[in-house]
């Protein structure tokens, strides 16, 4: 099944999320960190994780620093906030910084598990209430754009699985559709990325979704 990062410096909350995966995701792996510091090696040491359910405030985050490093460290994998923050602006700020969503804390276990459940579909997640606060996300999605020319970098796969990305399939189901494993899939994310000159891998799905890929795969 999945293979989930719970990364928060509360022993109990970590044990409730555990749990909830446990129930939503049977059979899935999941690992446990207390600050940057050490969720940092995990993911280096664990390069097959699906998810990371970060909290903000864990030691050594420094603000939205901590997000920034381990964004850099996996840029393929999905990063959840899970944080009893409530300054609206500080969590759409977490979204350009590279997160895919955010779930508060006072959330009820079904909402938690539903949140994780429509991640790993492709989707972003958000509160209800702060959904409205959306036109101020589109800004910031708007200012990355692909440039035909660094889509003319892609190789046909890459464009293949690039199309699959802006369908809001997560790296399992891309994989499975085009017949090529999980890691192999990964790779071609951060390929494209790359190329594309982005580490969001949410901005890109946005500033492709213009792109005439019959006109790229003619080639």
């Amino acid at each position: 099944m999945y293979k989930i990062l719970v990364a928060d410096d509360h022993p109990l909350f970590r044990d409730a999320i555990v749990n909830i995966i446990g129930i939503k995701f049977p059979g899935s792996t999941t690992y446990e960190t207390e600050d940057i510091e050490s969720t940092l090696v995990c993911v280096q040491e664990n390069d097959e994780i699906d998810l990371i359910l970060l909290d903000l405030n864990m030691p050594g985050m420094s603000g939205l620093n901590g997000l920034l490093d381990l964004r850099n460290k996996c840029p393929t994998t999905p990063i959840v906030i899970v944080s009893a923050e409530q300054e609206k602006q500080k969590i759409l700020q977490t979204l350009s910084y590279g997160a895919v969503g955010f779930i508060a804390k006072s959330s009820s276990k079904e909402i938690i598990g539903e949140a994780i459940e429509s991640v790993f579909q492709g989707n972003m997640y958000l509160p209800s209430d702060i959904m409205r606060a959306q036109a101020n996300v589109a800004t910031t999605k708007k200012e990355f754009e692909a440039s035909p020319e660094n889509i003319a970098l892609l190789t046909r796969r890459e464009l293949i699985v690039l199309q699959h990305l802006i369908k809001g399939e997560a790296n399992k189901e891309i994989g499975f559709n085009l017949h090529i494993s999980e890691t192999t899939v990964k790779s071609h994310v951060s390929s494209i990325l790359k190329k594309l000159g982005t580490s969001n891998r949410v901005k890109v799905v946005l500033g492709c979704s213009n792109i005439d890929f019959n006109q790229y795969l003619k080639r």
